[in-house]
Parts: C-alpha cells; structure tokens; sequence
C-alpha cells in the first residue's frame, strides 16, 4: 500500500508520524477510499484534522470528547459537538449552551462553531473522524478509535496539567488512557436531552476548568461565542 503522509498540522505530525503507516491505518485509508466512491461523507475533506489543525500539541490545556461527526448535511465541521457556520444547533449543543449560561452567565450563542475555543487550547476530539450521510455510526470499529486512543495517550504522556472533560459513558471509558495522577478529569452525563437532566445540568465544567487552569498559572479559556 502506498505510504500515508496526512496534512495535519505540524506538530501533531511529528507526535503521530509513526501511526500514518501501521497496518491499520493503511486499511482506514483504503476504506475511506471506497466510502467516498459510493456515498456522501463527513466532514468535507478538508476537515477531518481540524480537531488537531485548530489545537496544535504544544497549545493542549483541556480536552473534550465525542464520539461520532454529526451525520446530517453541513453539520460537521472537524470539532465534536461542533457546526458549520449558520447550521441550526444540535440538541446536544443546545444543552452545552445552557449549561454554558447557567454555569459563567455567558450569553447563549446563535452560532454553533466551537473553533473560538479549539483556537485557545481545547481539543475537541471525537473518537471517530467521519460518517457516511445520514448514518450514525458508520465509520466506527474501522480504525479511527484506535488513531484517536493513540492521540489522547500522548496528550497524557508528554503533557501536564491537562483538563479532560468526559461526558457520558462513551467518554468516560476512555479514563484508562489517562494519567490521573498528572492530569485532571471532569465527568457528567451526556449532554442529550436524554440524559442532560441526570446531573450534566449544574456539573459546571466550564467554571471548573478555569478553577483549575488558573491554579496553575495557565490562562483560562473564554468561551463566549461571537
């Protein structure tokens, strides 16, 4: 198979440059190769890094996880939990942004692209980087959770002081990859409307993560949205 040389931004390159060409990875590259022939898939290209694109290495103070890009057209943008310019909010964003205004007093956002706070350090990763149209899950178990894991191994690693942010049992499940004893992990239900009333409402993360960073000296993140 031919070598992979992904363009993701620099850093991350040099963490990850032994991954692009494991076995499995290669597989990923080549089924990704025959999703695109036969159906629509998100996000666009272009976007499949931007998790990694807006948050170089070195910038990581806070990581959120997800699971699956939004499957619905325009939605995903590369971000978890994130949308395209001028695309209605998700449920689940919905949710994010209550809490977000019950927790700072922050004004909920017409908009519901999350690069603002990818720019400023937090890494907004979802387990897997793409979807077929209109068909959640369908990327899962074809590699990706295992390029992901290797991500959020090296953040624990080679870092210090990061904030992992873990909502739902999906999430939560990747706490064996971290070093708890070097980092910090915040966990709440998912932020769904089926589960947001079991204690995702009110769990403050976004104040608790600033707490956190401020203790050690790093600056804190603004999450208003324009």
């Amino acid at each position: 198979m031919q070598q992979v040389d992904p363009k993701i931004e620099p850093s991350w390159k040099e963490v990850l440059y032994d991954e692009f060409n494991t076995d499995y990875f290669l597989k990923l590259k080549q089924f990704l190769i025959g999703e695109k022939k036969k159906y629509t898939i998100y996000p666009p290209g272009s976007r499949i890094f931007a998790a990694l694109d807006h948050t170089p290495f070195n910038n990581v103070k806070a990581v959120i996880l997800g699971q699956d890009p939004y499957h619905g057209k325009g939605q995903a943008n590369g971000l978890c939990f994130s949308v395209s310019d001028g695309i209605r909010q998700p449920p689940s964003l919905q949710n994010i942004f209550k809490e977000l205004n019950s927790d700072l007093d922050i004004p909920i956002p017409k908009n519901g692209n999350l690069e603002q706070w990818a720019d400023q350090g937090v890494l907004l990763l979802n387990a897997t980087l793409t979807v077929r149209a209109g068909q959640a899950g369908s990327h899962q178990r074809q590699g990706w959770e295992q390029f992901t894991n290797r991500i959020i191994r090296e953040v624990s690693d080679k870092k210090e002081g990061v904030v992992f942010i873990l909502w739902g049992r999906y999430a939560q499940a990747k706490e064996e990859l971290i070093d708890t004893n070097k980092h910090f992990v915040l966990k709440a239900p998912h932020p769904s409307p089926f589960s947001a009333s079991y204690g995702f409402f009110g769990c403050k993360h976004f104040s608790k993560t600033n707490e956190i960073l401020r203790r050690q000296g790093k600056e804190e993140i603004d999450w208003r949205l324009e």
